[in-house]
């Protein structure tokens, strides 16, 4: 998957000093909203992967989204790892970073993330703007 430079910049950056307290990680994302999901077609369903996000949910409240205008459904989330050295991590044990659908069938995304301050990120995806071949 593609992702922007700034957001492989903040990441390398949060990497070396470990977890993300919830205002770094609201910076990072502000940073790198274009990029928080991806669309990707694979074997007969659309993936809307949200690793982007992810990767700093130890900052973060809640991950909402809605696909095609629907409700908003809460992502579910790993814990985060904090007697590790990598809070962070995503392992994808039990919780994958994607969302299935069937191919073809995601048009939009709106994707609001929650931080413990209250305050929210709000960011909309056209299907072309995120779609990963």
């Amino acid at each position: 998957m593609r992702m922007r430079l700034a957001g492989c910049l903040a990441a390398g950056v949060m990497a070396l000093s470990g977890s993300a307290s919830a205002q770094d990680a609201k910076q990072i994302l502000d940073l790198t909203k274009t990029s928080w999901i991806a669309v990707r077609e694979y074997q007969g369903q659309d993936l809307v992967y949200f690793s982007n996000i992810l990767a700093w949910r130890c900052g973060v409240e809640r991950i909402r989204y809605a696909v095609n205008g629907e409700g908003l459904k809460r992502l579910e989330t790993e814990p985060c790892y904090t007697d590790e050295v990598s809070p962070n991590a995503i392992k994808a044990e039990g919780v994958q970073p994607y969302v299935a659908f069937p191919q073809g069938s995601v048009k939009s995304v709106m994707v609001e993330v929650s931080f413990p301050d209250g305050s929210e990120q709000v960011m909309d995806y056209a299907r072309a703007q995120v779609l990963t071949r």
